[in-house]
């Protein structure tokens, strides 16, 4: 209950309701202990008496606190509800913002499909659990209480049976849930890994029917599926063993006290109402018992969630601003690395990037190219420090970026990812997504700087046209446009495209590299791009291999003086300048190893 406990603050904004509610439910635990007793009193002063006034109103009595009862009932179960609806929500968009705070190195460690499992499905195991505290944790001590009181006024003689019955119950939880926390806790990972395979799959369904693995994709479906059956029935049959173990305590306590109670009727100790009162609340406080048993199987679940959720908010963010950094930042864009080693696991791992240094100037395009793996997209992420370096330093006009806080630095660079990943909305709305109160006007002027205009006006609703989900009604192409759309109308001193031209054409590349020429005057530009024709015009290109700069120079001085640029250049255009090995047809070769 620890992991529980510490979620109890989330109780607070609701503390009126935590406090009327136990009160409703002790009205209804009275009605309800009343009731025992007045079937006494129907039965032995008016039934055995022949008295039919002791009958009808002692019955209607019991209708009325009946009806009281279930007033109070009602009053706390909408309390409850309304308890632990807020905690849920109030809960979810606690790890929803906490989640949003995260560095990328979190969130690649908790992964997205446990994240989706713990925003969805722990959060719901906690506000059932709540919900049934406020009603059952009240009810439970109040009718156990009650009705061993009840029972021991009844009957005194009979009461000794609850010494027996109880601590057989008692041991009976404790040694079950005991042993079912664990399984629940696999029960949530199996969870998580399902989670993640449908997550994985929904995303990559194109790919999946492009390849014809739909019976692959099965497979691995029904193997987590399996898994997640499996555990949950390992914990289901373990707890499932608590039910009959109480019902028959419950039948032997009956069994019991019909015998001995039996015995004194017949030597006038004890009075036939008297053992029926006796049995109801016999029934009363067993049932209270394996309530209780059942409210500890879901409590331990729910602790299991709440250890889940709790290493989501206990999570801290890898990058994090330091002390006094500066929260006021206009800079012309001079980028400089200076000696960055970059390790995505810290200072033992293996180096992504080692030793890398260079410089770009306000106004300067640098481009970087390399072989799949060589740490393009690492270098660039380093720069809004999505992630922070391991060693060395970056610095803009001179300024080392730990010493800025992200969301200034942030909104300083404009980046189009090499993934284009586009929102639910309108297409006006993806592009102003990083500038909101940009005006219409300058959406399209960012249009058509990324060579978007053009087929977003051939929409039947332009540039409100929605866009589904992840941009499937759009091309891959037309995504990539409207990200670096995105990423112009920021008006941002560095801006950065990574491979973000990679699924247009080249002849819509090759327009939208002469537009972009005109606005990258005055801002610094890093470019990381596939093919090399997107380079030749670049100031400086950077030729990456092993996470360390292998060649620096321009095209030409390139040409000249490293054999991997000559590679790239001759297996892609097919010719050279002479020293390159050129042969018109592009072996391909150069485009594996390096493109």
């Amino acid at each position: 209950m620890k992991s529980m406990t510490k979620l109890a603050a989330y109780l607070r904004p609701y503390r009126q309701g935590v406090i009327i509610g136990p009160l409703l439910m002790l009205v209804e635990v009275v009605m309800d202990l009343l009731q025992p007793w007045l079937l006494q009193n129907i039965v032995d002063l008016g039934v055995m008496k022949m008295d039919m006034a002791v009958v009808v109103h002692t019955g209607v009595l019991m209708v009325v606190l009946a009806i009281v009862g279930a007033i109070g009932g009602s009053g706390n179960t909408l309390l409850a509800v309304r308890v632990s609806m807020g905690v849920g929500a109030d809960l979810r968009e606690e790890l929803f913002r906490k989640v949003q705070t995260l560095s990328f190195a979190n969130l690649d460690k908790l992964g997205t499909g446990q994240l989706v499992t713990r925003l969805t499905n722990d959060v719901t195991q906690i506000q059932e659990v709540v919900l049934i505290l406020l009603r059952i944790m009240v009810r439970l001590p109040l009718m156990l209480v009650g009705s061993l009181v009840m029972a021991t006024v009844t009957s005194p003689s009979l009461a000794v049976l609850f010494l027996v019955l109880g601590p057989v119950l008692i041991v009976t939880l404790v040694v079950v849930l005991g042993r079912a926390h664990p399984l629940f806790m696999a029960m949530q990972a199996r969870l998580d890994h399902v989670n993640t395979v449908i997550q994985e799959n929904l995303a990559g369904v194109r790919v999946v029917k492009a390849f014809v693995r739909a019976g692959r994709e099965e497979e691995r479906f029904g193997d987590a599926n399996d898994a997640l059956m499996t555990s949950t029935m390992d914990a289901i049959r373990l707890v499932s063993v608590i039910l009959p173990i109480m019902v028959m305590a419950v039948n032997a306590g009956i069994v019991a006290i019909i015998w001995f109670g039996g015995r004194m009727v017949v030597h006038g100790d004890m009075e036939v109402g008297q053992i029926l009162a006796f049995v109801n609340y016999l029934l009363q406080a067993m049932m209270a018992l394996m309530m209780a048993g059942m409210l500890m199987m879901r409590v331990s679940r729910a602790e299991a969630s709440a250890d889940r959720v709790l290493e989501v908010l206990g999570n801290e963010p890898v990058v994090v601003d330091r002390d006094g950094s500066a929260d006021d930042f206009a800079p012309r864009g001079h980028v400089a690395f200076d000696h960055v080693t970059f390790s995505y696991d810290g200072e033992d791992a293996a180096p992504v990037l080692q030793d890398v240094s260079f410089v770009a100037q306000p106004g300067q395009t640098v481009a970087i190219l390399g072989a799949t793996g060589a740490g393009k997209s690492s270098l660039i992420h380093l720069i809004p420090r999505f992630y922070d370096v391991t060693g060395g330093k970056i610095t803009i006009d001179g300024v080392d970026v730990r010493d800025v806080r992200q969301d200034v630095l942030r909104k300083r660079i404009g980046i189009a990812m090499q993934e284009a990943i586009l929102f639910s909305g309108t297409i006006r709305d993806n592009i102003r997504y990083g500038r909101p109160d940009a005006t219409d006007e300058e959406v399209i002027a960012a249009a058509k700087a990324a060579q978007a205009d053009r087929f977003i006006s051939e929409l039947p609703e332009g540039y409100d046209t929605a866009v589904g989900q992840r941009g499937v009604n759009l091309s891959g192409g037309q995504k990539q446009r409207i990200a670096i759309a995105r990423a112009l109308l920021t008006d941002p001193a560095v801006l950065i495209l990574d491979d973000s031209t990679s699924a247009v054409d080249v002849e819509t590349e090759t327009e939208i590299q002469r537009t972009l020429e005109t606005l990258m005057e005055g801002r610094t530009s890093l470019v990381i791009a596939q093919r090399i024709s997107t380079v030749l015009k670049a100031d400086k290109i950077l030729v990456l291999e092993g996470g360390k700069i292998a060649a620096e120079g321009t095209h030409s001085e390139l040409l000249e003086s490293s054999p991997i640029y000559r590679e790239i250049y001759d297996s892609q255009l097919g010719h050279g300048n002479g020293n390159g090995n050129g042969n018109g047809n592009g072996s391909g070769s150069g485009v594996t190893a390096h493109g």
